[in-house]
């Protein structure tokens, strides 16, 4: 017989002698849901991340102290197109060309590239986020594509608002003579040009560093580092005489390499002293504007590709 003061092993004892671990866990229903809904789907994504990055640019949907700069240099672009309005209606002559406006504001436009493209591309470095982006269905191209084409379109709005408010104040002073559109056309095709080259050049540049500042420091010391090459060499070859090397130098400042393509494109004048290589100054500029849209988007792709993986 055996006693009865003896513990008789379980059957939970008996499986774990046996090999079998005995079960340890417990399914609770904690309320998740399948999803039954329709699935937008990788373009919805792409197009939402593009919206969502170009409200951030103007500061829509945060703070309002970021809210301050854009909308500061945005104003700051109408002042010309307001006093040119106002100088067609008081002496009836044109101020500022329309093909001249960019080139005129370009400080401007480098400081809202500087300030915004940091923006962009600096927080989901720094806190890493990206793996969450592209874990499905986006991938590190509709990511490139998105953050690109944000900055570019505020860049292309930053340019295109006050050359409509230009030429719409030149419509309703009805100045002598047929009104300047095909000046008009060309210099807002010329803006969708200077978008995505300085888009690209200011966002790859910022995608190098998850720190804001740098990113600014960077994009900005890229604008003076051209902009001072470029006049300095200017100013020693045409001091030498040599105006046919100088015409060259303007083309290591961005805004005068697209004036160039403006000019070689439309027609139109040069915006500034002594112009541009004729014969293959246009198409030279034309390859260089091509050569570093595709190397910045080409940089910014293996950039994120080596980011998602890490």
């Amino acid at each position: 017989m055996s006693d009865p003061t003896v513990q008789q092993p379980g059957p939970g004892a008996l499986r774990e002698a046996g090999g079998l671990a005995a079960p340890t866990g417990v399914i609770h229903d904690i309320g998740y849901r399948h999803y039954d809904g329709q699935r937008l789907g990788r373009g919805h994504a792409l197009s939402a991340l593009t919206l969502n990055s170009l409200r951030g640019v103007f500061g829509l949907g945060r703070t309002a102290r970021a809210k301050i700069m854009p909308f500061l240099l945005a104003g700051v672009m109408m002042l010309p197109a307001v006093v040119s309005i106002a100088v067609m209606a008081m002496i009836g002559q044109r101020a500022v060309p329309y093909g001249a406006y960019a080139v005129t504001m370009q400080a401007v436009l480098a400081v809202f590239l500087a300030a915004q493209s940091p923006y962009l591309v600096a927080p989901d470095l720094r806190f890493r986020v990206l793996p969450l982006y592209l874990s499905r269905p986006v991938t590190s191209v509709d990511y490139v594509i998105a953050k690109l084409s944000s900055m570019a379109m505020a860049l292309f709005l930053l340019i295109a608002v006050p050359l409509t408010v230009l030429y719409v104040g030149e419509l309703l002073v009805d100045l002598p003579g047929p009104p300047m559109t095909a000046e008009y056309l060309a210099a807002m095709a010329t803006a969708v040009i200077y978008a995505v080259l300085l888009a690209s050049v200011g966002v790859a540049l910022a995608s190098f560093t998850p720190r804001r500042g740098l990113g600014v420091a960077s994009v900005i010391a890229f604008y003076l580092l051209t902009s001072a090459v470029s006049a300095v060499l200017v100013g020693v070859l045409l001091s030498s005489s040599r105006d046919g090397a100088a015409a060259w130098a303007w083309l290591l400042s961005p805004f005068f390499l697209v004036d160039s393509l403006q000019v070689w494109l439309f027609g139109t004048s040069p915006n500034n002293e002594g112009g541009y290589p004729p014969d293959l100054g246009g198409p030279v500029s034309a390859v260089i504007v091509l050569a570093i849209i595709g190397v910045c988007v080409t940089a910014l792709v293996l950039r994120y590709r080596k980011a998602a993986s890490s």
